[in-house]
């Protein structure tokens, strides 16, 4: 397998050369800032990894498109004019896109539909998450898959995001769904979804330790991704965790 890495000069970036490294994968062609990938390298590669800047993986889509080349993106915070190009783009191509790339990760997404599920409404809901004091983006996109499936498991919308309390805010709602991005220190990531019923308390954890943990479910997706039809995949597909 031929990959192109998109930001490879990063945290993530540098984990992704060593994962494709160690699965095998050929490194045909990277970019990073103040660097153009090339229609030459797109059209050498036979699927792409993105983990740069927001408001670069619109253009990489867009070429991965004209060349016929998948995708795989693990950028967080795009814009939702970013998101309509990237979505575009899935017309011509499959793209991989997620937020987390840990198994694990998406395992506890997998449960954490369930609980929400199983659980009723006196149960409620406060996710929370931490990462090193480098990260731009808050909540992070872990964080945000986390709330997408509690609220389409509870039938609520990001209306009932709390973003933080502070002063007197009063009883806390039903309904209500509490986040919190702490930030700070070397911490990889960490994510925990609380249910807090009355005399009870479910908590789902996860903690990543080491960035290999997606690096490896990213050059995974990419091995996945090839051959399949144009559409926007997560990873719940990739490790059919779906339905």
């Amino acid at each position: 397998m031929k990959i192109l890495v998109n930001g490879y000069k990063g945290r993530m970036g540098q984990a992704i050369l060593t994962a494709a490294q160690n699965a095998g994968a050929e490194v045909v062609a990277k970019c990073d800032v103040g660097e153009t990938f090339t229609a030459e390298a797109v059209a050498a590669c036979d699927v792409a990894i993105d983990f740069s800047f927001h408001e670069v993986t619109p253009a990489l889509a867009e070429a991965c498109a004209a060349a016929g080349k998948p995708l795989v993106v693990g950028t967080t915070g795009h814009t939702a004019e970013e998101r309509s190009r990237i979505e575009a783009a899935a017309k011509k191509i499959p793209i991989v896109w997620a937020g987390n790339y840990s198994v694990g990760v998406n395992v506890l997404n997998w449960l954490v539909g369930k609980a929400a599920k199983l659980l009723d409404p006196s149960f409620e809901i406060e996710v929370f998450e931490m990462h090193h004091r480098h990260k731009k983006d808050a909540p992070s996109g872990t964080a945000e898959k986390l709330l997408a499936v509690v609220e389409a498991a509870r039938g609520l919308d990001k209306s009932a995001e709390r973003h933080g309390r502070a002063g007197l805010v009063g009883e806390r709602s039903r309904e209500e769904i509490g986040v919190h991005a702490l930030r700070g220190g070397s911490v990889v990531g960490d994510h925990t979804v609380i249910f807090a019923g009355e005399g009870e308390r479910v908590e789902l954890t996860h903690k990543a330790e080491s960035r290999a943990i997606f690096a490896n479910g990213a050059v995974h997706a990419a091995g996945w991704v090839v051959g399949k039809d144009p559409a926007v995949y997560g990873m719940e597909a990739v490790l059919g965790l779906e339905g």
